[in-house]
């Protein structure tokens, strides 16, 4: 897929425009869904699960703490906006 994932840098870091599929069959980063970042996660959107569990997917993706991902829009939805704190660039995109 490439280096080609939209994002825009902010004071901490990256901003970025992803597109979560809640209730999947794997969790993790599969792609690019427009102008989003495509994150599949095993959780269902209840009580806050699948938004920790974007967290570790995105951590685990950047290779950062947990703690760096912040999601700044669209708690309730599943377009959402979010924050990464301490990246500078986009790491490239090899899902699998």
């Amino acid at each position: 897929m490439g280096n080609n994932i939209p994002f825009r840098k902010s004071k901490k870091g990256i901003v970025l425009n992803i597109r979560v599929e809640p209730r999947s069959s794997r969790a993790g980063v599969v792609g690019l869904m427009g102008d989003a970042l495509k994150v599949k996660l095993t959780s269902a959107p209840v009580d806050g699960a699948a938004n920790k569990q974007l967290i570790e997917v995105l951590s685990k993706f950047f290779s950062i703490r947990k703690g760096a991902v912040h999601i700044l829009r669209g708690e309730t939805s599943k377009n959402k906006v979010v924050e990464i704190e301490g990246v500078e660039d986009m790491p490239l995109c090899n899902p699998g």
